[in-house]
């Protein structure tokens, strides 16, 4: 039996099953229905993308996997050497792991052993925001704010090693000058929160959170898993603000395999370059720098840059603020849209009841999530698809 996410399995409704799924459409037996979410915001050229299905198949006729203890092999060589001249500045040295949670994992672990080499082993603790979501693991659910993990508080009492601030500057500040000296990093997902309620902040407090950074010696952490390859309307908020770690993964693949890398700056990286063993980065996920997931990975970059995909997004930003213009409900708290994101907060969340069953009937797959509906889409999709996506939404207000 298939224990599902997020899900109290005693009363949930039977999911939707897919059987084909081919650009924008996902396929049941009786309806075709446009993927307004992206499969969890992964799927950026939607489905079936023949050039990314050559690149795998390509790969399967050579072989699969094989670990990177004691081995290499040309797609994970090549993938680094991409994201390296990619990537802004001097985030140059890529770790692989299979997911995005494990990324974040995988960058907390980073700094705090930075510090650790460098003998300064107060700085046991980590800032964070409120609201905050990094994955589903425990560190990444210790650094999170998400009202569905705090059984953990429950059980374990709330972290010492732990602060969450508002995405307000004075708080900020504040927060810098009472535990700089035990901090080892601050953690954001940069500029919109993402299943923390697609929450949307403003540029500046991240320029102040690196000038902050540099101040007291703190190392800046970017998760990107949601934010990065274009939606934001930024290729990266890397581009605008650079952290010391940065973490992507979901659209790495184009969604079509998990993986995920967590890449560090120069400074980081010589944290642990030395003769000494103990100093090393003693971590090794199974199926990090997985042949098949790099080799997809290099052709979902390679269409993005060919296909001018900054353009598409843009595009799509654009279309959703025309179609939302002028848009009210009294139930409505909020409308927000940045990049290839538009996110509709209610005050009461009984207001979305029912909303996944009728977009269903009218050819859209939704999941609103507690009192956000919201609309993520494929990069590829056409106007009138978007169009059709917005109009759903609407039509649920005008009924």
């Amino acid at each position: 039996m298939i224990w599902y996410p997020y899900q109290q399995m005693k009363t949930m409704k039977q999911p939707y099953k897919i059987i084909n799924a081919e650009g924008v459409y996902l396929y049941t037996e009786d309806k075709k229905l446009i993927d307004s979410v992206s499969s969890w915001w992964s799927v950026i050229h939607g489905y079936k993308h023949p050039e990314l299905n050559k690149a795998l198949i390509s790969q399967v006729e050579r072989f699969s996997h094989v670990m990177l203890g004691g081995l290499t092999h040309e797609p994970v060589q090549k993938l680094s050497e991409k994201l390296k001249s990619w990537l802004p500045e001097d985030l140059d040295y890529c770790f692989f792991s299979d997911s995005g949670s494990v990324a974040v994992e995988v960058s907390l672990k980073m700094a705090l052993q930075y510090f650790t080499n460098l003998g300064e082993t107060q700085r046991t603790m980590v800032l964070a925001l409120e609201h905050a979501y990094h994955g589903d693991t425990f560190k990444t659910m210790e650094v999170g704010d998400d009202e569905d993990y705090h059984f953990v508080l429950k059980t374990y009492g709330k972290s010492k090693n732990v602060i969450h601030v508002p995405t307000k500057i004075k708080d900020l500040e504040d927060a810098f000058m009472k535990h700089h000296d035990r901090l080892n990093s601050f953690i954001v997902e940069p500029l919109l929160q993402g299943a923390g309620g697609m929450r949307m902040y403003d540029i500046s407090f991240l320029k102040k959170a690196r000038q902050l950074c540099n101040k007291y010696g703190v190392l800046l952490i970017f998760d990107e898993v949601a934010t990065g390859f274009g939606r934001t309307g930024n290729r990266f908020v890397a581009d605008l603000v650079q952290p010391d770690i940065l973490v992507l993964g979901k659209a790495l693949t184009g969604g079509y395999i998990g993986h995920a890398v967590t890449v560090a700056n120069q400074k980081v990286y010589n944290g642990f370059y030395s003769d000494d063993l103990t100093k090393a980065f003693m971590h090794g996920p199974t199926f990090m720098g997985n042949a098949l997931a790099c080799s997809v990975a290099l052709k979902s970059i390679e269409i993005f840059e060919q296909e001018n995909y900054m353009s598409k997004i843009h595009r799509i930003e654009e279309i959703t603020k025309r179609e939302m213009k002028g848009f009210f409900d009294a139930r409505i708290k909020e409308i927000r849209i940045m990049g290839a994101c538009v996110c509709v907060e209610v005050f009461d969340s009984s207001t979305l009841k029912g909303y996944q069953q009728f977009a269903y009937a009218r050819g859209v797959f939704s999941r609103p999530f507690l009192n956000y509906l919201y609309a993520m889409v494929p990069y590829i999709i056409e106007e009138p698809q978007l169009i059709k996506v917005l109009d759903t939404i609407k039509q649920w207000f005008n009924d």
